[in-house]
C-alpha cells in the first residue's frame, strides 16, 4: 500500500483544491463561456483518449457498446454540456460564492428526479432537507437582487445549472449499470464536447480569437477541475465512505471564496454566507436521510 492509498485525505484536499478552482479559472478565461466550455471537454479528451486506446480492455468495451448506451452518454453529454455553459455563463453575472453555493443543490435536484420520476415517493424528513436548501438559496437570491449589477440572473443561470448536472447525474445512474466508469465518462464527455462545438458554432461564434487564455483556462480546468477533482474523488471512493466523499465536496463554495476574495476582491455579504451555511446544512441533512433509508 503506497503513501496515497494510507493516507487519502491527502487526495481529498487536493481534490477539493482542484474543483475549487474551477470557478476562478473561467473568471480568467477571454472567450464567450461556451467556448471556455468546448475548450475544456476538448483538452479533457485528448487527456483520456491514450489511456482508452492503449487499454485493450477498454477498446473492447466501446467496440461491444450497444446502441442504448451510446444513446444516453449522447443525453449525459448533452446536459453536460449545457450544466458548464450555464454555469461559467453564471459567474460573468454573479459572484463566486453565490454561484459556486447554488450550483451544490445539484444533489437536491438529483434527489427530487430520482424519486419523483424513478421512484415516486420522498420521505418527509427528505422533503424538509429540500425545503431547508431552497429557502438558503432565497436568501443568496434576496441578497444579490438587492446590490448592483445583474446578480440575481446569475444566480438563476446557476440554478439551471444545478439542475442540468442533475439530469446528466441521473442518466449515469441508468447508463452505468452496463458501462465501466472510464468508458462511460469518455463517451460522455466526447458527446459533450461535441455538442459545445455544435452549440458554438450555431451561435456564429469562432472556436478561435481569443488570444491563449481560453486554451489555457480550458487545459487548466480539464487537468485540476476534471483530473486532479472530481476523477480523485471517484478514486477515494475505494478508501472512504461515499457520504464523507460528498460530504468533502461541499468545501468547495467555501475555499472558491476565499479564492475570489483574494484575487478578485469579492467580499460575501452577511446574507450570503447565511444562505450558503443553510443550503449546505440543508444538503448535509438530505444525505444523512438517505443514508438512512440505505441502512433500512
Amino acid at each position: 500500500m503506497n503513501t496515497l492509498e494510507r493516507h487519502p485525505m491527502i487526495l481529498i484536499v487536493i481534490g477539493i483544491m482542484g474543483i475549487s478552482l474551477s470557478s476562478i479559472f473561467v473568471k480568467y478565461a477571454q472567450s464567450p463561456s461556451v467556448v471556455t466550455a468546448a475548450y475544456r471537454l476538448l483538452w479533457t479528451i485528448i487527456l483520456m483518449t491514450p489511456a482508452v486506446i492503449c487499454s485493450k480492455k477498454y477498446r473492447r468495451e466501446l467496440l461491444e457498446t450497444s446502441p442504448k448506451l451510446v444513446l444516453l452518454c449522447i443525453l449525459s453529454g448533452i446536459f453536460l454540456a449545457l450544466h458548464f455553459t450555464l454555469w461559467f455563463e453564471s459567474l460573468n453575472h454573479t459572484s463566486v460564492a453565490s454561484s459556486t453555493t447554488i450550483v451544490c443543490t445539484e444533489v437536491i435536484w438529483v434527489a427530487l428526479g430520482w424519486r419523483l420520476f424513478l421512484k415516486g415517493r420522498l420521505s418527509g424528513k427528505a422533503c424538509g432537507a429540500i425545503a431547508v436548501t431552497l429557502a438558503g438559496s432565497m436568501l443568496i437570491a434576496f441578497s444579490d437582487s438587492s446590490g448592483q449589477g445583474n446578480h440575481l440572473y446569475g444566480d438563476f443561470l446557476a440554478l439551471l445549472a444545478a439542475i442540468a448536472v442533475a439530469v446528466y447525474t441521473l442518466i449515469g445512474r441508468i447508463a452505468r449499470a452496463t458501462a465501466s466508469t472510464t468508458v462511460y465518462t469518455y463517451l460522455v464527455y466526447g458527446a459533450c464536447a461535441v455538442t459545445l462545438v455544435i452549440m458554438t458554432l450555431a451561435q456564429g461564434l469562432s472556436l478561435t480569437g481569443y488570444g491563449s487564455s481560453g486554451i489555457v483556462v480550458g487545459f487548466l480546468l480539464a487537468v485540476f477541475s476534471t483530473i486532479l477533482g472530481h476523477s480523485i474523488f471517484s478514486w477515494c471512493l475505494k478508501f472512504l465512505s461515499p457520504a464523507f466523499v460528498s460530504a468533502s465536496k461541499l468545501c468547495e463554495p467555501a475555499v472558491a471564496a476565499v479564492f475570489a476574495a483574494f484575487l478578485f476582491h469579492e467580499i460575501p455579504k452577511p446574507l450570503q454566507i447565511l444562505g450558503g451555511l443553510v443550503i449546505i446544512a440543508g444538503v448535509i441533512a438530505y444525505s444523512r436521510v438517505e443514508q438512512g433509508q440505505e441502512k433500512e
